[in-house]
């Protein structure tokens, strides 16, 4: 398994940025999580509100907590919601079942951790997610 290290999550960072102003999207707070759910890089565009730390760190720990991108954790909300409640009880509520959460895999296949991105629309957001892992070098999982 490939080490997700600060340099690639900025690398996927600066990715997703470049997406978002290609798309003129509104301003945007990117969260890279390693496998285990941990930080490794956070940063927030002039202009997103406040929020934007948590609310994209919990589409990529939404989407690391089921191995599958956020939007399949969307989808479980409206067929499942008991699963999804489930999920957010034993996390201690740190999951946001919203797509704009994007599993990061290696070369391998190996999930290596998860990027979330809030601050546009949850197609947006997964957009700009996707792009910044590949620009990385890693292959995105959206779900």
């Amino acid at each position: 398994m490939t080490e997700l290290t600060l340099a690639a999550a900025n690398a996927i960072i600066v990715g997703a940025f470049a997406k978002a102003a290609e798309l003129k999207l509104r301003p945007l707070g990117v969260s890279v999580l390693d496998a285990g759910g941990h930080l490794v890089a956070f940063q927030r565009q002039d202009g997103a509100s406040f929020l934007r730390p948590q609310m994209s760190a919990g589409k990529a720990f939404g989407a690391l907590s089921i191995g599958m991108g956020s939007r399949r954790l969307e989808a479980f909300a409206k067929e499942r919601p008991h699963l999804v409640s489930g999920i957010s009880d034993v996390s201690g509520g740190r999951i946001v079942p919203v797509a704009g959460g994007v599993l990061i895999r290696d070369g391998s296949g190996a999930i290596v951790g998860a990027v979330g991105i809030s601050g546009d629309t949850s197609d947006n957001d997964e957009a700009a997610a996707i792009a910044g892992i590949e620009a990385a070098g890693f292959t995105a999982d959206g779900g």
